[in-house]
């Protein structure tokens, strides 16, 4: 097993306010759909990688405790992190130090939910 998260899944109330926020901090554009009434905003995926989306249906409920879910923040967080206030959302904890695993940050989402990013640098 290559990856031990293949998939992920963000709770949303308004899918739409979601796949913007996301699209704007990631500069992504995000694949819609539904299916039984599931509505789902997918990010782009790359074969090996693992990915994952927005999801709006019964039984999902944004929160801002339980697991974290870092997403890639690309080289430097300072691009995704610009752009997280001006979106909607708040960044929780600015860049920090993980040591000789890169950096990460913190920021609650237009929903409610605390991600966190990631990089080397």
């Amino acid at each position: 097993m290559d990856n031990r998260v293949v998939w992920f899944e963000i709770p949303v109330t308004d899918l739409d306010r979601a796949t913007k926020f996301y699209s704007a901090v990631f500069e992504v554009e995000m694949s819609v759909m539904e299916h039984d009434g599931t509505k789902m905003a997918m990010f782009p995926f790359e074969q090996g990688v693992a990915s994952g989306g927005l999801i709006k249906a019964e039984g999902y409920k944004p929160a801002d405790t339980g697991t974290r879910i870092y997403l890639n923040g690309g080289e430097d967080l300072s691009a995704p992190l610009s752009k997280i206030e001006s979106s909607g959302g708040t960044v929780v904890k600015p860049k920090y130090s993980l040591g000789p695993n890169g950096f990460a940050a913190e920021f609650k989402d237009t929903e409610g939910n605390i991600v966190c990013l990631h990089s080397r640098k």
